[in-house]
């Protein structure tokens, strides 16, 4: 039997073999399949992306074990598992680990109550845009890195500056993105509900903040990595503890080697988190097609 290409050529075909065979099956048309995915034997994706990392530690390899790159500049993949070990066997970095973790999600916590909260009232109310809206725009100018020295005057030299920092990062790309996303609900769509009867708790709930939530969800992307962003100076200024002071403990004794893995470990906890976040869009927006690559 010939297969069925379009939707409309299904129907035709359809009402013609019933006119003219009352005992025809539907199930007798053949299940219409993309082009581009009928013979899928590319590279499994998660071996592909792993092609990148591994050509790039390779050529690290390579280029500190034949002298391309002096081991005292930038040590190698050994030198740097070596001393991975080591401070894993003193417990020297779970702890700093530990203490970085724990001020970023206290940091991440109070910065995300604080950037949707806004974002919703600025987004939702007028009012509240003429309110909000402009001090949050110059206030996300400010360079946050340079804030650290002002901190330090009005809140000491304790944890306190250091998780303000974290949130004071994360505040401003959730409160953009928030803001844009309910601004950019589809305006049929909220008057379909209006149509529907449906009250303003509903409206909100049901249609403008759904709409919202790919901006949100790119928001706490950004905030996350703007949150380990901001660790790195808060924990390298009055720090007596985490991953931060480790780089500046190690700057001092000249260890290049501690500072690399420090800085490889904030870059996969930054990872890490990018991909919690991934996980988030698609259980979270499972309803939205998205084009994903050829």
């Amino acid at each position: 039997m010939a297969t069925v290409t379009s939707f409309s050529e299904a129907r035709l075909a359809a009402s013609s073999v019933d006119a003219a065979d009352p005992e025809w099956d539907v199930g007798d048309l053949e299940r219409i399949v993309p082009l581009g995915r009928r013979n899928n034997n590319r590279m499994p994706r998660g071996l592909g992306k792993s092609l990148g990392p591994a050509a790039l530690l390779t050529l690290w390899w390579l280029s500190t074990r034949y002298g391309l790159i002096s081991e005292d500049l930038f040590p190698g993949p050994a030198t740097l598992w070596a001393t991975l070990l080591d401070m894993i066997a003193s417990g020297e970095l779970a702890e700093a680990l530990l203490l970085s973790l724990q001020r970023v999600v206290i940091g991440f916590g109070f910065g995300f109550v604080v950037g949707v909260s806004l974002a919703v009232l600025s987004g939702l109310l007028r009012i509240g845009e003429d309110l909000i809206n402009a001090p949050m725009q110059m206030a996300r100018t400010l360079p946050w890195a340079g804030l650290v020295p002002l901190l330090i005057i009005w809140l000491g030299i304790d944890e306190t500056p250091k998780i303000t920092l974290v949130a004071f990062a994360v505040t401003f790309p959730l409160y953009i993105n928030t803001f844009a996303g309910i601004r950019n609900v589809d305006k049929t769509l909220v008057e379909a509900a209006r149509t529907l009867s449906f009250g303003r708790a509903a409206l909100i709930f049901q249609v403008i903040l759904p709409g919202a939530l790919p901006n949100l969800l790119v928001g706490l992307r950004y905030s996350l990595g703007s949150a380990w962003l901001a660790l790195v100076f808060a924990e390298t200024v009055n720090a007596q503890g985490g991953l931060g002071y480790l780089i500046t403990h190690a700057r001092e004794v000249y260890r290049v080697d501690i500072i690399i893995l420090c800085l490889i470990i904030y870059a996969l906890l930054g990872l890490c988190a990018d991909l919690v976040v991934r996980l988030l869009e698609r259980v979270l927006l499972r309803w939205r097609q998205n084009f994903d690559g050829a």
